[in-house]
């Protein structure tokens, strides 16, 4: 197997069964050298019920060294643990220009997203806007909706 780029030292192991937590990811990746970091993403939507939920089925481990991540994929990628085939190889970045810390937030979160594109919303047309046109355009008919919507309950 080819080497991996350089200074890459988190890997990506993918088919994880549900049975598997990160101390047993931990003991059998363990075996290629000094583990730094083993996440195990969360199915949760809801960070305050991830202790209670599954796992996602894939998991990193960030090794100490290159060398050491790459052992890892030459040995276990395509083997088996508790029954499930692994895909193991180099972690690489999610496409697309998520910001750091920005996680699974929706574009519209960002506060400098806001800045540049949202309008106050007295001036976007919103439901105070929409409150105050009523109300200088429409005040006559709303009276004359009030006494219909009275007449429709009896």
């Amino acid at each position: 197997m080819e080497e991996g780029p350089k200074g890459k030292k988190t890997i990506f192991i993918g088919g994880i069964g549900e049975d598997v937590d990160e101390t047993i990811i931990f003991e059998n990746f363990s075996t290629f050298g000094d583990i730094i970091e083993v996440q195990l993403p969360s199915a949760a939507t809801n960070p305050a019920l991830q202790a209670e939920s599954k796992h996602r089925g894939f998991a990193f481990v960030t090794y100490a060294s290159p060398a050491d991540a790459q052992d890892a994929i030459d040995n276990m990628d395509l083997n088996e643990l508790r029954g499930r085939v692994l895909k193991v190889n180099i972690a690489r970045p999610m496409k697309g220009g998520i910001q750091p810390g920005a996680g699974n937030r929706a574009i519209w979160e960002s506060e400098e997203w806001l800045q540049q594109y949202a309008k106050p919303l007295a001036q976007s047309g919103g439901v105070q806007g929409r409150t105050a046109q009523r109300s200088d355009s429409q005040e006559p008919e709303d009276n004359e909706n009030d006494e219909d919507e009275a007449g429709m309950e009896e």
